[in-house]
This record gives structure tokens, C-alpha cells and sequence, in this order.
């Protein structure tokens, strides 16, 4: 054999190695893809940590929800840092305290810097295919919200039914809901991983309308032979606890729109819980169509809600003030790729939402978020320890009927005071007293408590701006 001849068979050889390496290594990048799971985010709106069957609340009708707790992981005390849609969104969008991103009502737009950091973008960067349906909540500087998903679809918060099929039909945002994100399952690419946020506006009320919870005819007969029982903190003395400013502020006037009478009462928590048993039967249809299009075994879930809700306590309604009923809120995680299923009490946070996503996906968590990962939670059989003492909670929308409020919630305790009104300060052994029924600020034997609390809330402030 020549040598020309000899030469010619090597090349053929060594290019079948390299093409072989090459095959080799775009299969295991393919393979490295597919292990990424997808991740489906369910956000709710106004929903309170106990407005869950699983909770403890054999009244509500929630068995979609309640299955993904007993299968995965459910968090007891869950909290958002600040009580209020906008600035807690975005804080799931960031992972940063309110007082770090610095949006609410009325602030300026996002920022691109704090944008490029937000869950949404590093996972676009990292090739997830990215869709959101439903209420966004918050405004992106230069509308950079529309450049970060392959499928979106935010809905105004105006109105629950809307005519669809060609203006024939009248129906309800949260079915709505449900089909939009049917369609996405059913339409994702099969070589990219996904994230599907799914931000429900139920059940927040319809402000201008007088029955406020519009819920969809789905669950029109689930609470009609039930007494809903009056609320814990639901007679007078509770609100006559409070200073003026709150007697006078929003908190009151929508405790007249909604739960002044006994008739009203029963009607609106009812119209309340038929909103939330909507949403249920919504995400049964989205684990249906996960399981039909054989995505259930890598699709990690999570639900939270964007804050609590006062339903008559202190004679009020709303959100916005730091009182737990307005601060603690349901979060469940399943992961159907590990067997663990259990219920923490450890003390997190709606800023841990955004780490906890980018974990799972395997993208490096910026330096600048501020919670935890709760990803070891679902993983490990373990807990994984969480060095968290204490947890700032902020309401700054600087807003006259809405006192703005700064405090610290430790594992036994609660501060907090009113920023416009610093004579003002509330502490709580909320371990001992878990409704907060008795304002201890004043009394001499907890000065020394006080006068702790008032320094490390100063301090965790300075930590978190």
C-alpha cells in the first residue's frame, strides 16, 4: 500500500473519531437539557396562609392544592416581606426586600440593572423557554417586560368575565387562565426546558363592584350550606386598639364594603372562597395536561400567594398593614423527581422564590438577591439549615388612608412602628400570643425587648437598603 494511500485511510479514521467525540458530546449536551426540569410558578392574589383545606380550614374546598402539599413540600410559615401586590411582586421577580428594589405603586419603572438579575431574564439567558399568563403587577423600565417571554399574556386586573370565542361568550379570568396555560404546555419546544409563571388576579376582589368576589359559576354551590364562623379578632375592642390613623385609613373603609353586616360577612368570605376553589380546579387542569403531555415527572411546582388578607379581623379588610394576617401566606413546592413530602415550620419568604427557581435550574444565583434557595428542601432528606433570625417586613407606599410601616418579625417576636407616626410602635410575643391580641410596647417588663427589637430592625434595615 502507498503511502498516499496510507495517509488517506488515517484521515477517514481519525475524522470518524472526531465526528464520534462530536456526536458524543451534542448528545450529552441534548441529555444535559432534558435533565433541566421545567418549572410551573403559581402565584396567587390576596390569598391568606389559612385559605387552604390543608391549612387546617375544613370549610375551603381546595383538593388540587392539598394534593400538591401532601406530595411535596409545605412551607407553615411562609411570609412575604412587604404586604402588598406591587412591591411583592416584585420581590418574587428579584429576590430582593422591597426597600432594595425600591418599586411600589407609584414609583418609577424597575430598573434594566435590577431587571437583568430577575428570575425571568436568567432563565431566558439560559435557555428556558419563558412564558407568563395573568396579572404582572409590576412596570419594567423601556416595557422590558414583553422582551423576556416567549409566550405572553398579561391580563389586566379590570373585570373578572371577559367575552371570548369571538365576543359569543362570556368567561371567567381564571378559566381564561386555565386555557392559556393549556395551550403553552401543549406548544413547548421539545428541545428547551420551560418556566411557566401562572399569576392568577382571584381571588382579589372587584374594587367597583358591590359583590367585590366575582368567582366563576364552576363553583357557585360549594359553600352555600355552610356558616362561615365569625372571626377570631372580630369584635370592637380589637379595633378600638388601634391609633386613629388606621381607624381612619383604607383598611376600615373597605371593612364597610365588605364586612360590616353578618349577611354581608357570610356573603363575601363565602364569594372569597369560591375564587380560591376556582383556582384550584385550575391548576387540576394544568397537572392534567402535564401528565397527558408527559412533562409531570420533570415539572416542578410552586405556589405562593403575593400576600394575605384580612378577612374582618380588627374590624378591617385589605392587606398592607404588618400584622401576620396580612403577612403569612400559603407556599408549596412539589418536585416529583424526589420522594420527600413534609411540612417545615421553618420561618421563608417571598424573597427565597426567585434563588429557589434559579437553583433548581441549575443558573448561578447573583450575589445581590437577598433570600434563600429552598431548594434542599424538596432534595434532601436532611433539612437544610436556614440562618435566618429575624426577617424585615416594609410597607413604604407613601400613601395617606395606608400608613406606611417598617418592623422585624423574630421566631417569638413581632415589632414594628408606623413611619409617619414614630410614637407609635407595636410589639407582640407572638409565640405565646399567635393572633396578636396584646400590644406589649407599652408594658415596663418588656422595655428591655423593645428597646432590642427597635435596634435590630434599625440595623436590619441599614443591611438590606
Amino acid at each position: 500500500m502507498n503511502e498516499k494511500l496510507k495517509l488517506l485511510i488515517r484521515i477517514i479514521q481519525l475524522t470518524g473519531v472526531i465526528l464520534f467525540v462530536h456526536l458524543k458530546i451534542y448528545a450529552q449536551g441534548i441529555k444535559e437539557v432534558e435533565q433541566r426540569p421545567n418549572i410551573i410558578f403559581i402565584i396567587t392574589d390576596d390569598q391568606r396562609w389559612d385559605a387552604l383545606n390543608y391549612a387546617g380550614n375544613e370549610l375551603i374546598h381546595t383538593p388540587n392544592m392539598d394534593k400538591l402539599a401532601e406530595q411535596g413540600i409545605y412551607f407553615e410559615n411562609a411570609f412575604v416581606s412587604t404586604p402588598i401586590c406591587a412591591a411583592s411582586r416584585a420581590s418574587l421577580m428579584t429576590g430582593l426586600y422591597e426597600r432594595k428594589h425600591g418599586y411600589t405603586f407609584t414609583k418609577p419603572p424597575l430598573s434594566k440593572e435590577l431587571i437583568d438579575k430577575s428570575y425571568f431574564s436568567l432563565l431566558k439567558k439560559a435557555g428556558y423557554y419563558n412564558g407568563y399568563l395573568g396579572k404582572f403587577g409590576v412596570e419594567f423600565e423601556s416595557k422590558l417586560d414583553t422582551a423576556l417571554f416567549d409566550v405572553y399574556r398579561p391580563y389586566t386586573t379590570d373585570f373578572y368575565y371577559r367575552l371570548t370565542d369571538g365576543g359569543t361568550k362570556h368567561t371567567h379570568l381564571t378559566e381564561i387562565m386555565s386555557e392559556k396555560a393549556v395551550g403553552f404546555i401543549k406548544n413547548v419546544p421539545s428541545n428547551k426546558p420551560f418556566c411557566l409563571t401562572v399569576s392568577y388576579n382571584a381571588p382579589h376582589a372587584e374594587d367597583r363592584s358591590p359583590d367585590q368576589y366575582i368567582y366563576s359559576q364552576n363553583s357557585d354551590s360549594l359553600y352555600k350550606d355552610i356558616v362561615i364562623p365569625k372571626p377570631v379578632l372580630g369584635s370592637e375592642i380589637y379595633f378600638n386598639q388601634q391609633p386613629e390613623f388606621v381607624k381612619e385609613g383604607l383598611n376600615r373603609v373597605r371593612w364597610y364594603w365588605r364586612f360590616d353586616t353578618e349577611g354581608k360577612y357570610q356573603e363575601m368570605v363565602k364569594g372569597y372562597y369560591s375564587m380560591i376553589s376556582g383556582i384550584d380546579n385550575s391548576i387540576g387542569i394544568i397537572r392534567t395536561t402535564l401528565k397527558e403531555e408527559g412533562l409531570a415527572e420533570n415539572t416542578i411546582i410552586i405556589l405562593i400567594s403575593d400576600n394575605g388578607y384580612f378577612l374582618g379581623e380588627r374590624q378591617l379588610a385589605g392587606k398592607w398593614l404588618l400584622y401576620d394576617v396580612s403577612l403569612r401566606v400559603p407556599l408549596i413546592i412539589f418536585d416529583p423527581r424526589y420522594d420527600i413530602h413534609k411540612d417545615i415550620s421553618t420561618n421563608v419568604l417571598n424573597i427565597d422564590i426567585a434563588q429557589t427557581i434559579l437553583e433548581y435550574s441549575g443558573i448561578e444565583i447573583p450575589d445581590s438577591m437577598q433570600g434563600v434557595s429552598l431548594a434542599g428542601f424538596t432534595q434532601q432528606k436532611e433539612d437544610p439549615e436556614i440562618n435566618r433570625a429575624a426577617f424585615l417586613c416594609e410597607h413604604l407606599w407613601d400613601r395617606n388612608d395606608i400608613p406606611s410601616s417598617e418592623g422585624i418579625r423574630t421566631k417569638n417576636y413581632k415589632y414594628f412602628r408606623y413611619r409617619d407616626y414614630p410614637d407609635h410602635e407595636e410589639l407582640y410575643d407572638i409565640k405565646n400570643d399567635p393572633y396578636e391580641k396584646v400590644n406589649l410596647a407599652d408594658k415596663k417588663e418588656f422595655e428591655n425587648k423593645l428597646i432590642e427589637l427597635r435596634k435590630r430592625c434599625d440595623i436590619m434595615i441599614e443591611m438590606a437598603e
